[in-house]
């Protein structure tokens, strides 16, 4: 009974921590910012709004918040020696490189680099040095490498489970420049969740609980809880960014969470051998950073060895997206099918849809081809108010006036709000 009142307290202390940490709050606003960022590009590629950021921003911080309480309920028998240093360290670094790419706020980068420096440190006299150079070095000499990089694996892990859980939520559709100037439809895949941590850690100063602890831990030292324990509170940062002109979301998203899922036990391997055998840090901090440049490259080939899927042909007109609360949702039209027959009207081009809607004014037969190349046969009464738009999206043709930039965001596009989109001396609509 002592035991969980003592650990009720150390909790309660260090969500308080948690709370007054700028650092949480710091992630929510990157993240909304890239939202904010994604309605935008929307708007102006399709003039209409397919999510809500809002919506978004919510639903991922539920789900980080959920994630955290399970990886706070793992590390309290992990082991690893987390300090306030150490997060200063990580979030700091991990900041450095979103200066660059909003996608390298991923602590497999932060940590991995912390690693590779805590290495080359160890070969220089550094750490004794005079002034803040050795004091830096000290501090960077003292980080728990093995044990940060066996819980930024955890934590991909959970990132492989969320990716598959909400990752084609998270889907927004593109129009993208191909080959030879030629526009086609795509999807970016980006999800970021805010992770909120406690994690009970070897005591070293004042306020700890004095018991050792009552149980032992998978890593670590057991020696070195025998002088108390203590927990600290600190937010991480997961997120995934993929692009692809070739699948569809769901299928991207597969692939990708299989692809993080071998990556987190990869590195959760390495990283547990180095925390038996130190020399193999710096592989474990090679792994987690050349690995995960490995999954964005290997994703990258495989784009571009496949055609595009979201292009017309003779089949008929393909639906890049569904506008939520639309008669086409309504009537189960899915991204990726294409439109082949419109009151018995055959359609391949925007306009020659356009005419077949108005045929009958007051219904609406369709001949659609799912992904399997069936037809699947769909009719709807015309509602008030519905005019004649369907609710769809279609892939890019001649006509559209947007198209989005290649490359990836930096910290300064986020909060310049600079130009998402490219215009084309033409335009297109939204059906």
């Amino acid at each position: 009974m002592d035991t969980a009142l003592e650990m009720l307290s150390q909790a309660g202390s260090a969500v308080v921590q948690l709370i007054i940490s700028p650092f949480y709050y710091l992630s929510l606003l990157l993240i909304m910012l890239q939202y904010m960022r994604q309605t935008r590009l929307e708007r102006k590629l399709f003039h209409v709004r397919l999510h809500s950021w809002p919506k978004e921003l919510g639903r991922t911080v539920l789900a980080g918040l959920l994630v955290g309480v399970l990886m706070s309920c793992a590390g309290l028998f992990l082991g690893v020696t987390v300090t306030g240093e150490a997060v200063l360290w990580m979030w700091g670094t991990a900041a450095l490189l979103a200066v660059v790419r909003v996608r390298l706020l991923c602590f497999a980068y932060s940590v991995g680099l912390l690693g590779v420096l805590q290495w080359a440190v160890g070969w220089t006299t550094l750490p004794g040095s005079p002034g803040w150079i050795g004091t830096a070095a000290s501090s960077l000499d003292r980080l728990d490498i093995p044990g940060l990089l066996l819980l930024v694996a955890l934590m991909h892990l959970a990132e492989a489970l969320l990716v598959r859980w909400q990752g084609d939520r998270l889907a927004s559709p593109l129009f993208l420049a191909g080959k030879r100037g030629k526009l086609v439809g795509g999807y970016s895949l980006q999800g970021y969740w805010p992770v909120p941590m406690l994690m009970l850690v070897p005591a070293v100063s004042g306020g700890a609980a004095e018991a050792s602890l009552p149980w032992k831990t998978l890593i670590g030292d057991a020696s070195l809880w025998s002088g108390g324990w203590t927990m600290i509170g600190f937010p991480m940062v997961i997120g995934f960014s993929e692009l692809t002109r070739t699948l569809l979301p769901k299928a991207k998203v597969r692939s990708t969470s299989q692809g993080l899922l071998v990556y987190g036990l990869v590195v959760a391997a390495a990283a547990a051998g180095a925390v038996f055998w130190p020399p193999l840090t710096l592989v474990a901090a090679l792994c987690a950073l050349l690995l995960h440049e490995a999954l964005i490259i290997v994703s990258f080939f495989r784009e571009a060895a496949n055609s595009p899927f979201y292009v017309h042909d003779e089949s008929g007109l393909r639906v890049l997206a569904v506008i939520p609360g639309s008669p086409a949702e309504a009537m189960g039209i899915s991204a990726g099918e294409i439109l082949h027959k419109v009151n018995g009207v055959s359609v391949r081009t925007k306009d020659e849809l356009y005419a077949a809607l108005h045929v009958n004014s007051a219904f609406c037969k369709l001949e659609v081809l799912n992904h399997e190349g069936q037809v699947k046969f769909i009719q709807r009464a015309r509602y008030a108010g519905e005019h004649h738009q369907l609710g769809v999206v279609l892939a890019p043709d001649e006509k559209a006036g947007y198209y989005a930039e290649s490359g990836a965001a930096s910290l300064l596009d986020l909060i310049m709000r600079t130009r998402t989109a490219r215009q084309r001396e033409t335009s297109s609509r939204t059906l």
